[in-house]
């Protein structure tokens, strides 16, 4: 793996822990790989994979920035999106506020309202000022359902819609197109071949990074480090690692996948990888189930099933830096001998061997863990970390055999519920 990442895959976890699973076969799966690597390399500029491209793209900055400069004018943004079209933006805006919810001082407090629960929806409506919000309207298609509830329920409550709302949707005549031109709001242009899910780098996630005050060039630029890095060579790269030892311990029975950020910023991020892995490779009666969790927290609720229960996760576990970070604790403060593993401690100290604790504790019951450690958490880090996870993503999909970018399934649920609607007493 070469040293230019912004962050470290450490499988050394993995090995030795299940029955018939060690190095050489890792080897084997990775091996495997080899030909969808070449095919995403020869793929890079040719808008095959769209995705591929998005960090390498200058020509829409400009309408990313002008379209983040109109809205910042506002104090507060509703982003109306769901699934790809809000988890990316989540992922992102947490990365601006650290991860506590409270929002970026002196840039606009982002809502992302994804759901259609209307108790929620009206209670949020009600307690925005009809003059000082605005709205981003997010669906690749134009015709997601929930998006548009909510974007006709919101628009008329807005004191001037046509300033200060912006639809992001692709360039075809659809619902939201349609609507867009009703109300005179300015439109962002969607990638046409670019799928929900790996649209984080598009301006479906780089305009809220840009209202936020994020470098949106810098979450590119992590980006193109991690794509470039994991198409140079197969057997190095950290995507197609990944991607085989899914496919290595799914063959023996592992089919659950459990991403444990030790880091509230990512949280956002894990849900983002939840859509992404799940939607993408569940087909066909193949794939595994991602479960997203949050250290420390989810030592105190997940844990134990992880340690105890069916031998049938792979836990990956991010940290980052955090030795010698936060409040320090003196002994005069603590004022409790019971407390005196904490003395002249910090609270990064805490959470540090936490982690690492958990990691350990999992190898030692035979359950298989990954690492990712991260020197630091910026845009670079966070571009960087969203093209491994998507690469990883597509080379297990060819692994398990299963089309990653559509979701048939998912679209029969969605023309019966426009059945039900038009049937509705």
């Amino acid at each position: 793996m070469t040293n230019s990442l912004p962050y470290h895959q450490d499988l050394r976890h993995c090995f030795d822990l299940v029955e018939g699973f060690d190095r050489q076969v890792l080897e084997t799966w990775l091996d495997q790989t080899r030909d969808t690597v070449a095919q995403l390399r020869s793929a890079v500029g040719k808008g095959t994979y769209a995705f591929l491209d998005q960090p390498d793209r200058t020509d829409d900055l400009a309408a990313i920035e002008t379209a983040a400069k109109t809205l910042s004018k506002f104090s507060t943004v509703v982003l109306l999106g769901t699934g790809g079209s809000s988890l990316g933006a989540r992922a992102l805006a947490a990365l601006a506020d650290a991860g506590t919810g409270l929002g970026v001082k002196g840039k606009p407090r982002l809502i992302v309202a994804e759901n259609v629960d209307p108790f929620a929806f009206e209670r949020l409506v009600a307690d925005l000022d009809p003059k000082t919000t605005g709205a981003l309207i997010v669906s690749k298609s134009g015709g997601t359902a929930e998006t548009l509830s909510q974007a006709h329920a919101l628009l008329p409550k807005l004191a001037d819609a046509a300033a200060q709302a912006i639809a992001l949707t692709e360039p075809t005549d659809n619902a939201l197109a349609r609507l867009a031109k009703r109300y005179k709001l300015s439109t962002v242009d969607h990638p046409t071949t670019l799928g929900g899910r790996f649209s984080v780098l598009s301006a479906v996630g780089l305009i809220p990074a840009a209202l936020l005050g994020l470098d949106i060039r810098a979450l590119r630029k992590g980006a193109a480090i991690a794509r470039d890095a994991a198409l140079a060579d197969p057997l190095a790269s950290a995507p197609a690692q990944g991607a085989a030892l899914a496919a290595a311990f799914n063959a023996r029975g592992v089919r659950t996948s459990v991403l444990c950020p030790y880091v509230d910023a990512l949280a956002p991020f894990a849900q983002w990888y939840a859509q992404l892995w799940a939607e993408s490779l569940g087909k066909g009666g193949h794939g595994t189930t991602p479960i997203r969790a949050l250290g420390t927290v989810d030592q105190h609720s997940q844990l134990q099933l992880w340690l105890d229960g069916p031998a049938d996760k792979l836990v990956t576990v991010v940290a980052r830096e955090t030795k010698g970070v936060g409040p320090r604790y003196s002994k005069e403060a603590l004022g409790d001998s019971s407390l005196d593993w904490l003395e002249n401690r910090t609270m990064g100290d805490l959470l540090d061997v936490s982690w690492r604790a958990t990691v350990e504790t999992l190898a030692r019951r035979g359950r298989p863990v990954r690492l990712f450690t991260l020197p630091t958490l910026d845009e670079t880090t966070l571009g960087a970390l969203m093209m491994h996870f998507m690469l990883e993503t597509v080379i297990a999909a060819a692994l398990f055999d299963v089309e990653p970018f559509d979701q048939p399934a998912v679209e029969d649920g969605k023309r019966l519920a426009r059945a039900y609607l038009k049937g509705m007493a």
